[in-house]
Parts: structure tokens; sequence; C-alpha cells
């Protein structure tokens, strides 16, 4: 009889619309990821994500800020909340909180991130402004293993959009947002299926040092792999 691989399973921790949770779920349901969302977890009860989560048959909780307001008890509890469906991966969609170190340190080296625009540029709120302020030629999203320090993890792989003459915030936003769209289930398979790994501050690919992060649209250049 032949062994079936077993599928790693995330959380995913939300606390608005949802929209890189949904482009997950559609990425799992077509088979792109080797990985199965065991729960969703938000902080906001209101959040449009659990509804996707639910409308997808997923598992979903909520620990809402104003019921614990101490920041190392309310990580305890969601943490609690993680650890009853034993995931392999943590993935942060959206989540608006800043996670302390003892909750960072339990999960090393299975939580993602992602961030709009081109880290290291513009870590932390109101990167699309940023960008336009600064006169950028190019804007993105990049997604990151998540570390103690804030958006400050190592990359994993990075998307670009041009920043046109008339952009608003807003407009550069809904582009920016398209892409992570596209990335996220990327970095996720990667890490899902084993591909990539955190080790002493660095990203693996296939066990060997990530220089640079991969780019999307693209190869994966270090490895010279298939286009992604």
């Amino acid at each position: 009889m032949t062994e079936v691989a077993r599928q790693a399973t995330a959380a995913v921790l939300i606390s608005g619309g949802g929209s890189n949770l949904q482009a997950l779920i559609d990425a799992a349901g077509r088979g792109d990821i080797a990985m199965q969302i065991a729960v969703v977890i938000s902080n906001r009860p209101d959040a449009r994500g659990l509804e996707r989560a639910r409308d997808a048959g997923i598992a979903t909780e909520c620990i809402e800020n104003s019921t614990i307001e101490d920041r190392h008890a309310f990580d305890r509890a969601l943490a609690e909340s993680i650890d009853r469906y034993s995931p392999d991966v943590l993935i942060l969609a959206g989540f608006m909180r800043i996670l302390s170190a003892g909750f960072v340190a339990h999960y090393a080296g299975r939580i993602l991130n992602i961030h709009p625009s081109l880290l290291p540029a513009y870590p932390g709120l109101h990167t699309h402004q940023r960008a336009i302020d600064n006169n950028d030629d190019w804007h993105g999203c990049t997604v990151h293993f998540v570390t103690e320090e804030l958006d400050g993890g190592p990359p994993i792989i990075q998307a670009r959009v041009p920043v046109q003459a008339e952009d608003t915030a807003a407009t550069l936003a809904a582009r920016v947002l398209d892409m992570e769209h596209q990335i996220y289930p990327i970095a996720a398979d990667l890490l899902a299926s084993g591909r990539i790994r955190y080790e002493n501050g660095s990203t693996l690919l296939d066990g060997k040092p990530l220089e640079r992060p991969i780019a999307y649209p693209g190869k994966i250049e270090e490895m010279g792999s298939e286009q992604i």
C-alpha cells in the first residue's frame, strides 16, 4: 500500500478582512500548497476573515483584545488556542498586534508574515504613502520569517510594482495587495513543504543560504528552479 505524504497544517492569525487568508484558502483548495489550514484565529470578533474561514469549513476562534489587557497574558491565551491544533506553520495575515518575544520564541522558525514594502525599506505602518513621499520608482511587498525585531526577520520572497506619478496611497496599496495574494501562497508552500527553513537568523532554501529574496515573478535563481 502506497503511503500518503502527510500535509503540513497551519494556523492563520487575522484582524480584518482576510483577503490574504482567502488567497491561501483558494491556493490550498487548488492543491497549490502542501498545507491544510487547521484554524483561523482573530483578535476581533467582527473580522470579515472569520466568515471567510467558516465558509471554507475551517475552524475559527476569537481572542478579543478588550478582554485581556495585559500583552503577555494575551499572547499566552493566543498560544494556548493555537497549540490545541498543533500546527506546523503559523501565518500572520493582517494580524494587527505586535507579538511578544516569548511568543515568537515559542514558534521560532515557523512564523511567516507579509509586509507591504520591499523590506528592509519602510518597516512599520503607512508604507505606501512613505514610498510616494520619497519619490520611489518601485514599491512592493515581502514575505519574511517573524523574529523579535518588528518586520526585521529574514526575507523569503518579494514582488515589485512601479510607483506611478498619479498614485495615491490607496491606488498603490491596491496594486501591492494583488501581489501579496500571489506571493503569500508561494512562501507558505515553500515552508510547508520543507524547502525553506529559518536557521541562525537566515533563510535557507533547499539547504543553502538565500542570499537575496526570491523575486516574483521570476525564478528561484539560487537553485535554477522552475519558474514560479
